[in-house]
């Protein structure tokens, strides 16, 4: 493998979108991935907002979206995608289907990591005079937090692997590149220098959020 048919300006640019792709669908998917999976958790059986109803149905909307593979939900969301952010293509049309396709696997997270805190801790809380509302933010989200921030790495890697996906689509970033270059052009070194800049990406993530999870559970 030789460095001469590389161009790293496009290396450099393609690095840019995957982060930029990375980081907008995240803070999207934390947004309306976290309150979703309180609500799971909340409305589930014994919980504090029991609802049959509203639990079955928020479940099934999470398992239909986590059940649909992400390249299909990447097709098949190109008309609400343009009509969101007016195109499919490139960084901006490629956010829409990675928050779809990401946030109820992180809600479903959230919810398993809710269901690790210890009940004592809640019912110590409402022994305390402390409502519903003061329940959930001050005791039952920061006992959850380690789970909620090693659920959030897990989401933000399984992120990388769909922003990469996504160049099926012509989403850019570095999967973009490799399918251009590496697959269509069989330039090897491309796809080597690309696969390499994703998994230092996964391996720079799982240690961030490694690191987080320990501080915080020792808080």
């Amino acid at each position: 493998m030789t460095a001469s048919n590389i161009d790293w300006s496009e290396i450099g640019q393609a690095t840019f979108d995957t982060l930029t792709m990375l980081g907008g669908s995240m803070l999207l998917t934390v947004l309306l991935g976290l309150p979703l999976g309180v609500i799971l958790f909340l409305t589930g059986k014994g919980q504090m907002l029991e609802n049959r109803l509203a639990n079955s149905l928020l479940s099934l909307m999470v398992n239909i979206l986590r059940s649909v593979p992400f390249v299909i939900l990447l097709i098949v969301m190109i008309p609400l995608t343009v009509l969101l952010v007016g195109t499919s293509l490139g960084v901006q049309g490629a956010i829409p289907p990675l928050v779809a396709g990401a946030a109820p696997f992180f809600a479903r997270l959230v919810e398993t990591a809710l269901r690790e805190v210890d009940k004592g801790v809640i019912e110590a809380s409402f022994a305390m005079g402390a409502k519903r509302r003061q329940v959930v933010l001050g005791a039952l989200l920061p006992e959850a937090m380690p789970g909620i921030i090693a659920a959030a790495t897990v989401t933000a890697i399984a992120l990388v692997s769909y922003t990469a996906m996504a160049g099926v689509v012509g989403a850019g970033g570095l999967g973009d590149l490799a399918i251009r270059f590496g697959y269509q052009r069989f330039q090897t070194d491309v796809m080597v220098v690309t696969v390499v800049l994703l998994l230092v990406l996964v391996q720079c993530l799982q240690m961030v959020g490694d690191t987080v999870v320990r501080r915080v559970s020792h808080r």
